[in-house]
């Protein structure tokens, strides 16, 4: 599968094709925003009981990870033009059964089939970065989908909560219907037409694909069950033990078929396997961000959907704003250099939002945000062309596949040990602040939001029954702050730990201009 174009100079139909495909990734990633946002009203809506609320959207994600990695192969049987039509089709379709169901196992159901045609649009997306542009075009393409793939995660509260309170929660999937399928007729006209690999059906080993799915399925389902159940339980060690013995059969099975489902070999080449590596980690703060700003500002501030989105449209702006600088700054300087001074500022970031108290709201969230906004591009696009870009374009569509899957794994893995910091620690947190109260501690009064004068009159030891049921919600609310603030502190960390693997990396050239 060769570039389709080795000049500088690209049609607009491509670039207009192109944009149609990111458009149709971030319909497919916005979708798991505001589906989350406004997942109480559906559990009204249709009397879904409580413990099975979630598996709305663990349906999807599991049908996503599993259909990522097999982009490549999809791309090899259908075309990177008919994958992309196909896809948004049925993800348009599948929305639309989604709207109309009138039950917890349809929309399951439809969840699934949405999940597994949403999950191929990004690695496709970023395929299209390197098969239909020559390598100066490539920065511009590689922030336009970036740009768009980590905006629709910032923006989805605010689009979920204004569609569910303008309308209803059936239009959560039905604003993607018109869009989609005008999409799929658009690229349908304005990709550029390929042929077909031939034999791929025939070459399909079906083993291999259901010990994949059944590895990441089982992956999935431990980190989702792992945070309440506790990572020793009986049913988190089977499913990870399952995983892990699915993972090797797996592994050990494709690494020698002649033609495998998804191109492991490709892990060999060395910084394929870091850039790999740095999309973990950015999943791990990418995901970690975008879901600890709403918890906390719903559970510890109080705010709605809509005013949670307006806060976090910061780190949108600042995106937008650092895009044309990136695409600058990246044709000239290597790749290494700007990953690393790119994950630096994103751990800054993320560890200065470890310094949150119960009164913290949008200006003391805005430098944190802006800075983590800024470094994402830097997190982004030079690890896209480090993994990426100098790979031979037949294996393009297999490695965007596995770089795109490590991300979303980095975000699973990333929001399981959120969680579980959140549900393990709260706890603790909340005696040890109870106990620094008994002991008269000050500090630890002016925290919990006691009237000082009341504090200081009362004198140490244990409060009778009537205080503590007073003092227990600002207890609680003061350890839920902390426990987040870890959890914070953590993601900054991991994060923090990506640029441990830059000086391994060869050097990446910049693409020098012209003149």
């Amino acid at each position: 599968m060769p570039h389709i174009f080795k000049h500088d100079r690209v049609p607009a139909r491509v670039w207009a094709g192109f944009a149609i495909m990111c458009l149709g990734m971030f319909m497919a990633i916005l979708d798991i925003q505001i589906v989350a946002t406004s997942m109480p009203t559906i559990q009204q809506a249709l009397a879904i009981a409580p413990d099975q609320m979630s598996w709305i959207q663990t349906a999807y994600l599991i049908a996503e990870v599993i259909a990522i990695p097999l982009t490549g192969f999809l791309t090899r049987l259908l075309t990177m033009r008919w994958l992309f039509v196909l896809a948004i089709g049925v993800f348009s379709l599948a929305s639309l059964g989604c709207a109309m169901s009138t039950g917890f196992v349809p929309l399951v159901a439809w969840r699934v089939l949405q999940g597994f045609s949403g999950g191929t649009l990004i690695p496709a997306v970023f395929s299209a970065v390197f098969l239909l542009f020559p390598e100066r075009r490539q920065a511009v393409a590689t922030t336009i989908a970036g740009v768009l793939a980590v905006l629709a995660p910032t923006i989805g509260p605010i689009v979920g909560g204004w569609v569910t309170d303008t309308f209803s929660w059936r239009w959560l999937f039905l604003v993607n219907v018109g869009p989609g399928l005008i999409c799929a007729l658009l690229a349908a006209w304005l990709l550029p037409v390929e042929r077909p690999v031939a034999g791929e059906a025939r070459r399909l080993d079906i083993l291999s694909l259901v010990l994949m799915a059944l590895a990441l399925a089982a992956l999935e389902l431990a980190l989702k069950a792992a945070p309440q159940r506790g990572w020793i339980s009986p049913l988190v060690v089977s499913l990870l033990t399952f995983s892990l013995v699915a993972s090797g059969f797996f592994t050990r099975r494709t690494l020698r078929a002649g033609h495998p489902i998804v191109g492991l070999r490709t892990f060999k080449d060395r910084n394929f396997a870091i850039g790999c590596l740095l999309s973990f980690v950015l999943g791990i703060g990418l995901f970690g961000s975008v879901y600890l700003m709403p918890v906390f500002l719903a559970f510890v501030r109080g705010h709605d959907a809509f005013e949670i989105g307006k806060i976090m449209l910061v780190t949108g702006m600042a995106q937008l704003i650092t895009a044309p600088i990136a695409v600058a700054l990246e044709r000239r300087v290597d790749a290494r250099l700007l990953s690393g001074a790119g994950f630096l500022l994103f751990a800054v970031g993320l560890g200065l939002s470890a310094f949150q108290t119960a009164d913290t709201d949008f200006s003391q969230m805005l430098w944190p945000q802006v800075l983590r906004g800024v470094a994402i591009m830097f997190c982004l696009l030079p690890p896209t062309r480090l993994a990426l870009g100098h790979l031979e374009a037949s294996r393009v569509p297999d490695a965007s596949g596995l770089f795109n899957l490590m991300r979303n794994l980095g975000g699973a893995i990333g929001l399981a040990l959120i969680d579980t910091v959140i549900y393990s620690r709260a706890p603790i947190l909340g005696r040890a602040i109870a106990g620094r109260l008994e002991a008269g501690d000050v500090e630890t009064a002016k925290a919990v939001g006691i009237p000082l004068d009341l504090f200081l009159a009362r004198g140490p030891g244990p409060a009778d029954a009537d205080t503590v049921a007073i003092l227990a919600p600002m207890v609680q609310q003061l350890a839920l702050v902390r426990a987040i603030n870890e959890a914070w502190a953590l993601i900054a960390l991991l994060t923090l730990t990506a640029v441990l693997a830059l000086p391994v990396a060869r050097g990446a050239e910049p693409i020098k201009p012209h003149g």
